[in-house]
């Protein structure tokens, strides 16, 4: 993975702040991530300072609204940044430090012991090669399964994620399949090789909330049978509240709460992981209309100075916009970067 020299990173070195609180290592131990890009009108900080873990077979929900960072983060642990990418930090996966590896050695953990759920399957997935060609290639690739052997596997896959009809589904090319059956494919992919940490980047997008379920149980079925880790990525917390043990909640690049699911629910303290929670539907207090959050996020190329939520913030005082509030603790497993957590 490229990696710019301290000089080059110097730049940016102000936009971030130091202190963190100290994580527990675990299956995935991620800290102090930073990255950044250049571009034409200057560096673009894309990520500051992330620091989380993931814990063997538990689930960490990563939630924020769209150009948060939160696919960037993915990519980075997966090693498919561009080289326009400038990454700082340590990931550490079963103890082994992600970013030092060689080409060769990503090529082992990647699609065998990490795998990915892209956003898009249509995307994702080669159009012009059949379903169970592209899983027969992943076993290929990792395991070094070849012909009927592999073949078989693919469509035991297929029929392992509940597509009916395995054998005919895995002679269908992409375009063939519904977005649900698509999706499935791609699972049936990333756990081909049965990885011990699979990151689900918005797996549920632009399905309708019948398909939505179904995958989410799917996933949480096969975690249970396999035993792996999932970093389930999301714009929705609905979604995430059915599947995550933990929850990092990500604006603008960086941290602003992470605790576990249950206490982030009932006692959210960041006014931007609030206003996420307030906008999801209630059966039990129906509204006309769901509130919102004003505002967007800022331009992350610009000299970011204070807290990045201030201009959206009903909390905001002066110190907000001239300081940039740390991640601290506030209790067992619960860490706000806010000036104004008890407000």
């Amino acid at each position: 993975m490229p990696t710019w020299s301290s000089g080059e990173f110097a730049e940016i070195a102000d936009m971030t702040s130091q202190a963190k609180p100290s994580l527990k290592p675990g299956l995935l131990a991620v800290e102090d991530l930073s990255i950044a890009f250049k571009t034409e009108k200057g560096t673009l900080l894309a990520v500051d300072q992330v620091s989380y873990q993931i814990e063997a077979g538990k689930t960490l929900g990563m939630v924020g609204e769209s150009g948060c960072g939160k696919s960037t983060t993915a990519l980075a642990l997966m090693g498919l940044l561009p080289s326009s990418a400038s990454v700082s930090g340590q990931a550490h996966f079963f103890g082994e430090q992600l970013f030092a590896q060689t080409q060769a050695q990503w090529r082992r953990v990647r699609g065998n012991r990490m795998a990915m759920i892209f956003q898009e399957p249509m995307t994702a997935l080669n159009p012009v090669i059949q379903i169970g060609e592209q899983i027969s290639e992943t076993l290929f690739l990792h395991q070094g399964l070849t012909g009927k052997v592999a073949m078989d596997r693919a469509i035991e896959m297929l029929d392992e994620v509940g597509i009916a009809s395995a054998r005919t589904r895995a002679a269908a090319y992409p375009h063939q399949l519904s977005g649900g059956m698509r999706q499935r494919a791609m699972i049936a992919m990333a756990l081909a090789c049965r990885p011990q940490l699979l990151i689900a980047d918005e797996p549920t997008t632009a399905l309708d909330v019948t398909i939505q379920a179904q995958i989410v149980e799917l996933m949480l079925e096969l975690q249970d049978r396999i035993g792996m880790s999932i970093q389930f990525i999301s714009h929705n917390l609905g979604v995430v509240s059915e599947l995550a043990d933990n929850i990092v909640v990500m604006y603008a690049g960086r941290i602003v709460e992470r605790a576990p699911a249950a206490l982030l629910f009932s006692q959210a303290r960041h006014p931007y992981s609030v206003g996420l929670i307030q906008t999801l539907p209630n059966l039990k207090h129906r509204q006309a209309q769901l509130p919102v959050i004003p505002g967007g996020m800022p331009h992350l190329g610009s000299a970011l100075q204070g807290c990045r939520f201030a201009d959206r913030c009903q909390r905001v005082v002066t110190q907000c916009r001239e300081q940039v509030p740390a991640l601290i603790s506030i209790g067992p497993e619960h860490d706000v970067a806010c000036f104004r957590a008890d407000a």
